[in-house]
């Protein structure tokens, strides 16, 4: 079984933390994964407006958003100026790379992009991609190959924008399997790789699923027929969260599950393009997140 592990770098607390301790982790393990930047201003404290969606208070009474991203990043874009996470950090962000990890954009100004795409033109998603392009230059000195948008928020103008980005792949839905995407009548050039698990925070504090058996529930969800996907978050996994992942990770090491880069399995199946299958994407509601974000439609 195929495994990519997904790393969303949400915030500045999650750069400067979260992803020195995945990189380190991940290093000493010979594992490769996907680390998705956010490049721009850490406004996380805008999020407040995510409390009105349905489903929000209920995520965060199990994830504790407080112990997460602490206190300080809560108040970042609102009580303080959001810190400019790629010229903060441009460094550790560079320090992935050379290790040999695949790295792409999460976003320019992740709140942004989450709250607010939907709502946005074109011309506004153009400009504001073009900034995480050009923040992606200056740390790396390469174009980026992938992107993932933040909170699986993509429509119509986000994939039109990433077509003329000219990306291997993107990965901004939840879904089964590797697919080119189509809205109403238009079909996208990128391919897309789903989210094909559910990630930690929408399973812990489940009663169903106590957390010392979550590895176990995760192997079960793995498929032999396709690629699975796993998105993590430098906030949770490599933080609050850091010890119960390495020992998930030497479990999956343990039942012989092989995890690969997301632009290796891209190009895996690239190598048959014509046997990649044409989907809707859409939008729908997933257990245990709050709001509506792109799926692939799979019937």
């Amino acid at each position: 079984m195929i495994l990519g592990i997904k790393i969303d770098v949400d915030t500045e607390r999650g750069t400067r933390i979260g992803v020195p301790n995945l990189l380190s982790m991940l290093k000493e393990l010979n594992v490769p994964a996907t680390f998705l930047f956010s490049l721009g201003p850490d406004n996380t404290g805008r999020a407040i407006q995510r409390v009105f969606r349905r489903g929000f208070l209920k995520k965060v009474s199990r994830t504790s958003v407080v112990s997460t991203y602490g206190l300080r990043t809560l108040m970042n874009g609102v009580l303080l100026p959001g810190p400019h996470i790629g010229k903060r950090h441009g460094t550790i962000m560079r320090q992935v790379k050379e290790a040999g990890f695949e790295v792409g954009i999460h976003a320019y100004d992740h709140q942004r992009w989450q709250d607010g795409v939907v709502r946005m033109s074109q011309e506004q998603i153009d400009t504001e991609f073009a900034k995480a392009l050009r923040e992606f230059q200056s740390i790396f000195a390469s174009n980026a190959q992938t992107a993932g948008a933040p909170g699986w928020q993509a429509n119509s103008k986000t994939l039109a924008t990433y077509d003329r980005a000219n990306l291997l792949y993107a990965s901004d839905c939840r879904g089964q399997y590797p697919f080119f995407p189509k809205i109403e009548n238009q079909t996208f050039k990128t391919l897309q790789l789903p989210t094909t698990l559910p990630t930690l925070d929408e399973l812990i504090g489940n009663p169903q699923i106590p957390q010392d058996k979550l590895a176990e529930h995760y192997l079960s969800l793995l498929s032999s027929q396709h690629p699975n996907i796993m998105t993590i978050h430098a906030e949770l996994e490599g933080m609050k969260y850091f010890a119960w992942f390495l020992e998930f990770i030497v479990t999956l090491q343990k039942h012989n599950v092989t995890c690969k880069t997301l632009r290796d399995i891209a190009q895996e199946c690239l190598q048959n393009k014509t046997q990649i299958p044409v989907c809707q994407m859409q939008q729908g509601e997933v257990e245990g997140r709050s709001g509506l974000i792109a799926v692939q439609d799979c019937s």
